[in-house]
């Protein structure tokens, strides 16, 4: 989970001003979370539209499953390395292309 921020970072997608326009929000207290109520309750339209555009298209696609012969040694310590080693094994295929593409 991202650390929550607690002062205005430039190059994070939004502009000091959309910082400061809500930046005095408080924390949801138990209470406000107890009223809470689902968006698809209180915006039953927009949630069947979003639905609708999300059926359509289909899930956005960043990744591409392949297949792919390693020793079983390497496979074994990877995996060994706990949850999300799929993903340290993309970074560091990344990091490797981008110091020795020519």
């Amino acid at each position: 989970m991202p650390k929550l921020q607690k002062e205005f970072v430039p190059g994070q997608g939004y502009s000091r001003e959309d910082w400061d326009a809500v930046s005095d929000n408080p924390e949801w207290t138990g209470e406000d979370f107890r009223k809470a109520r689902p968006f698809a309750d209180v915006f039953p339209d927009l949630a069947a539209s979003f639905r609708e555009e999300i059926r359509k298209r289909g899930p956005a696609r960043t990744k591409e499953a392949i297949s792919i012969r390693l020793d079983m040694d390497l496979v074994e310590k990877l995996r060994a390395s706990g949850p999300g080693w799929q993903s340290r094994v993309n970074d560091a295929l990344r990091e490797w292309l981008e110091k020795n593409a020519a």
